[in-house]
């Protein structure tokens, strides 16, 4: 059974919201040239989840790489996500059920996480942060470093710069922005997050830019 996080989207918060969501899998599945298993594969790989960690997904769409990261961390771990779109949630909530997987999924903006300090050791957001003005994108990282615990990781994928002049399939993922690498490292450095790798993540035009929060 899934269960929600515990409050509900806050309202005015700024940011791209989407709500197709049986549209936004087939799109991923399109971007990803059937490959998303592989890809879903590349990103946990890069966030180095272990059992028994807890995990957060921010702007978790529909779901999928939550209930992969659940199947990694396994049955002593947690994961949760959060989406401040109802409909995606509705539809990582069906598909939890039906494969009887146990993950946290709740409506909730990137910029208000709906949980505790230091709660997870891996909080992933991809390919989100694009959606969200600069303003909010600062407010996003500063969450997710308050919600990993000291020694946690935060793994942030979005597209690179020169896929903005770029036609087809991935022009349209990138009609609301992009993210760059030098950027995107700033806004977790200034965070308060430790930058302990970044690069290409081998996919399309991704890049990752992965933090660390200090033991102190």
């Amino acid at each position: 059974m899934t269960k929600r996080a515990a409050r509900p989207v806050r309202r005015g918060v700024a940011g791209l919201v989407l709500h197709r969501a049986a549209l936004y899998d087939l799109t991923i599945a399109l971007f990803t040239l059937g490959r998303e298993r592989a890809f879903r594969e590349r990103i946990l790989g890069l966030a180095g989840l272990a059992p028994g960690e807890s995990v957060l997904d921010v702007g978790c769409g529909t779901g999928t790489l939550a209930l992969a990261a659940k199947c990694q961390v396994g049955p002593r771990g947690m994961v949760a996500g959060i989406d401040a779109s109802p409909e995606m949630i509705a539809r990582a909530d069906k598909k939890a059920r039906k494969a009887r997987i146990d993950v946290a999924f709740g409506n909730a903006p990137a910029q208000a996480l709906p949980f505790p300090d230091a709660q997870f050791d891996a909080v992933l957001a991809t390919i989100m942060f694009h959606h969200l003005p600069q303003t909010s994108r600062r407010q996003c990282a500063g969450e997710m470093r308050r919600v990993v615990k000291p020694g946690g990781r935060v793994l942030a994928v979005d597209f690179a710069k020169g896929a903005r002049n770029q036609h087809g399939l991935l022009a349209h993922f990138h009609r609301h922005g992009h993210v760059d690498i030098g950027d995107l490292a700033a806004i977790l450095s200034n965070a308060g997050l430790e930058i302990v790798a970044s690069g290409a993540v081998g996919a399309n035009d991704l890049q990752f830019v992965l933090g660390k929060r200090s033991n102190a």
